[in-house]
């Protein structure tokens, strides 16, 4: 081996190295149609396909369990696989809050 080989070889070795491991990928978010609700009811169903999830509104919540009027805003239908993993996220942030926060009810 030559000087310009012994210097080369580290080099692609070093290359060869960076190109295995996995740089972590960057992800575009587009908010442009992006729309926020206040929600404080949740109701979910689920089939053999897929989870629902609808998110509504309870206007009555004050008064008492009479007639609760409910408006449904928003019904997000998941395969149980992404609702596994909303699930997962869910208890993780909960879980981050209650250590800040104290325990929830």
């Amino acid at each position: 081996m030559n000087k310009e080989t012994k210097a080369a070889a580290p080099a692609a070795a070093a290359a060869q190295s960076a190109q295995a491991t996995p740089q972590p990928q960057q992800t575009r978010v587009n908010t442009a149609n992006l729309k926020s609700s206040y929600c404080n009811m949740c109701s979910a169903n689920a089939t053999r396909e897929e989870v629902v999830l609808n998110f509504g509104f309870n206007q009555d919540w004050d008064r008492g369990p009479q007639t609760p009027e409910l408006s449904l805003e928003h019904r997000i239908v998941l395969n149980p696989l992404v609702a596994k993993r909303v699930a997962q996220l869910l208890t993780k942030v909960v879980e981050e809050y209650e250590a800040r926060n104290g325990a929830l009810g």
